[in-house]
């Protein structure tokens, strides 16, 4: 089964993260979360999820995981402030490993300028960001470019992400 790493912090979209990661370990992967700092909890920006970091970004390697879970909110943002961040995302998209970004969670990508000729979506606000980073954005619950990149727009895409994420995912194991 998949090691997915999970880059985040706080103000992280809440279901952004419960309900795609529950569905990924409810399938036999592992949900890892990469912060600055190991046993470090962050909160929610709906204040109904804590989660405790089990990885500084410090101690691991993109090489340790097979996939990349990029929840959204305020997270990502602050994320890609951090240039560690913007190139652990980046390996991910250059090896060609799945990577899963919900709402603002292209962030990362964008920063990482690893959106160039790709197909993908995001939350409204950042969709010209995007495209100003070489994506072409289409407004759908799900887009999957190249078998590798699952994007969605918000909340209510969650059931077609997890499904589209974990269809990529049960090709690793094959």
């Amino acid at each position: 089964m998949a090691k997915i790493a999970t880059l985040i912090t706080d103000m992280f979209e809440d279901v952004e993260y419960t309900d795609p990661s529950k569905s990924f370990n409810e399938a036999g992967h592992e949900v890892f979360t990469i912060e600055k700092e190991a046993g470090k909890e962050v909160q929610g920006k709906q204040g109904e999820a804590v989660v405790t970091i089990d990885k500084s970004i410090d101690d691991v390697s993109p090489e340790d995981f097979d996939a990349l879970f990029l929840p959204g909110g305020f997270s990502p943002d602050l994320l890609r402030e951090d240039e560690r961040f913007v190139k652990f995302a980046k390996a991910f998209m250059d090896a060609k490993k799945p990577v899963f970004a919900i709402c603002h969670g292209p962030q990362l990508l964008i920063t990482a300028k690893a959106l160039e000729g790709r197909k993908a979506t995001g939350y409204k606000s950042i969709q010209v960001d995007m495209e100003y980073a070489g994506a072409t954005v289409v407004d759908e619950e799900v887009v999957v470019c190249q078998d590798q990149l699952v994007t969605s727009r918000q909340p209510d895409d969650i059931p077609a992400f997890s499904k589209e994420s974990l269809r990529i995912l049960e090709q690793l194991n094959n």
